[in-house]
């Protein structure tokens, strides 16, 4: 069975069970409109209150992309492209992660949300996502150490076996698959990880 805060998802609907769960990828969606319809993608009634516009500057706040917004040309009415073609891969994610923090969903999927990006706007993206994260229940699929090395329980998987599980001190006093990557991925610096097979959740 699966359980979401004890409710057997069985006996919901699939528009209710969809209203739970929100979604970041590697390449997020972006579609040719403003920053705030992006931002609102999937809570279009957000665009028409003074309440939804709030709420989507403070999805903006909360990702650390205020500032950045509202000092561009046009400010929340700026143009993105299609794909969002005109910004950085960064902020193309940020974005993605104001989205996601909007729609509130009780649990979030992270697919590869940072492998994409440089290690310093991974730092920026990792600081966003310990925000939004908050309180939520979340599932993050990654290669990169550094995106999973806080979670409560880890799952590593090799050859679509999982092989080892715990927390990222308990994976590392085994001395196992786990530490092997993790040895290999920082052997360069601790703070600029090399990519490496890991799914986290």
């Amino acid at each position: 069975r699966v359980l979401i805060d004890g409710h057997d998802v069985r006996g919901v609907t699939q528009r209710s069970l969809r209203r739970q769960m929100g979604l970041v990828l590697q390449e997020p969606f972006l579609f040719a409109g403003t920053i705030r319809e992006n931002i609102a993608f999937g809570r279009p009634e957000m665009l028409d209150t003074p309440e939804g516009s709030k709420a989507i500057r403070d999805a903006a706040e909360v990702v650390g992309l205020r500032e950045f917004i509202e000092a561009l040309p046009g400010s929340w009415d700026a143009t993105v492209e299609e794909r969002g073609g005109n910004l950085s891969g960064g902020q193309r994610q940020l974005i993605s992660l104001a989205r996601a923090f909007l729609a509130s969903p009780r649990i979030l999927i992270l697919d590869e949300a940072t492998s994409s990006v440089d290690t310093e706007t991974e730092a920026s993206i990792q600081a966003a996502l310990d925000r939004v994260l908050a309180g939520r229940t979340a599932f993050i699929i990654a290669h990169r150490l550094s995106t999973i090395k806080r979670a409560t329980r880890i799952l590593v998987i090799d050859g679509g076996t999982i092989v080892e599980q715990g927390t990222h001190e308990e994976l590392l006093a085994m001395e196992g698959y786990y530490f092997r990557l993790y040895t290999l991925g920082f052997a360069s610096s601790a703070d600029e990880p090399e990519e490496v097979n890991v799914g986290g959740s």
